[in-house]
């Protein structure tokens, strides 16, 4: 193989818009996110055409088999022909009571509305 045909894992990342910096791309591949055939990478492996990739974020975990390598960002369009997409599952889950100690509340719960503060005063005047 040639070297053109041979690239940084984070580059290759960044220019198939998985990431949107390559800072990002990097976190993900030294966090293990990222597993390339069936190995957690450094950030500077080298990915060829026909290796496979999966790839966990936040809302969504894919994995992909590279059909071709590039440095440069493209558009969508053109980061769609650097891969092909083997599998993607959604992460959509409804979120657990636990989840209620970050911050989450479920919609109506705890403090009234401005227009539900001014309703209930109607109520007690």
């Amino acid at each position: 193989m040639q070297e053109a045909d041979k690239i940084r894992v984070d580059k290759w990342l960044w220019a198939a818009r998985f990431f949107k910096t390559r800072a990002v791309a990097l976190d993900a591949i030294k966090g293990g996110k990222i597993e390339l055939n069936g190995h957690k990478p450094k950030p500077s492996k080298t990915l060829s055409v026909g290796d496979k990739l999966k790839i966990t974020q936040p809302h969504r975990q894919v994995e992909v088999t590279v059909l071709e390598v590039s440095d440069k960002r493209g558009s969508a369009e053109a980061a769609c022909s650097l891969y092909q997409l083997d599998k993607e599952v959604l992460n959509q889950r409804k979120p657990t009571m636990d989840m209620a100690l970050a911050g989450y509340r479920e919609k109506g719960a705890g403090r009234p509305t401005k227009r539900e503060r001014r309703q209930i005063d109607k109520l007690q005047f």
